[in-house]
């Protein structure tokens, strides 16, 4: 007889990067498998093009700021953010 173990629930669809983070460090994929479904994913055209910007070091600190609080690095945000501009004046 299989006796089922008292796991937590899975975090909320709303949880943020920090709270996903807290929750995996805690817990084993392998005992949610069966709550798990794949995905298909999507990886990011070779960028081999590169650019450079310059910022003043108020703005550099601003940039590295938001950038963390998004989770991402701060070149990857400036490319996020040009990326939308673009999207909009298509």
């Amino acid at each position: 007889m299989k006796t089922k173990v008292k796991r937590d629930p899975l975090p909320d669809k709303n949880a943020t990067r920090k709270q996903l983070a807290e929750f995996w460090d805690s817990h084993s994929f392998a005992d949610y498998l069966d709550e798990l479904k794949s995905v298909k994913v999507k990886f990011a055209k070779n960028l081999s093009i590169g650019m450079t910007v310059r910022f003043d070091q108020g703005t550099e600190m601003k940039l590295r700021q938001e950038a963390k609080k998004k989770g991402v690095g701060p070149t990857t945000l400036v490319r996020m953010w040009v990326m939308e501009k673009l999207q909009m004046h298509l």
